[in-house]
């Protein structure tokens, strides 16, 4: 099974990071992000799967223990892609201040989230 932003921690630090957001269940078909507007909140994905698609097209797809919406926030950029529900879903969402306070308060939280961004958005 393919390494996903939890199985990088400790159930502890799971537990940590967990508590630093809102629980919240969304149903198939929303889109928690839209392509190009503001990066203001990023989701944990605890159940459901997601289709992360650009311009109408899917690129991938994302399911349990996967962060959504990191890039946008690391980067200071607007959103390059657009997250649907394909499945109802059970997420941890956080917004743009709680990701930043987390990064300060737990570097190996920070140290992932670079980790993650830098593989789905290679600089080569």
């Amino acid at each position: 099974m393919a390494e996903t932003f939890f199985s990088m921690f400790t159930p502890e630090e799971i537990a940590l990071i967990s508590a630093s957001g809102t629980r919240v269940h969304l149903p198939e078909g929303w889109a928690p992000i839209s392509e190009q507007t503001g990066a203001d909140k990023a989701y944990i994905i605890l159940s459901g799967k997601v289709s992360v698609r650009q311009h109408g097209e899917e690129i991938t797809q994302c399911g349990e223990g996967e962060i959504i919406g990191e890039a946008a926030i690391l980067n200071h950029s607007l959103r390059t892609a657009s997250i649907v529900a394909l499945t109802p879903l059970e997420l941890i969402h956080f917004t743009k201040e709680q990701l930043e306070r987390l990064n300060v308060e737990m570097p190996k939280f920070h140290e992932a989230l670079e980790k993650v961004a830098a593989a789905r958005f290679p600089t080569s």
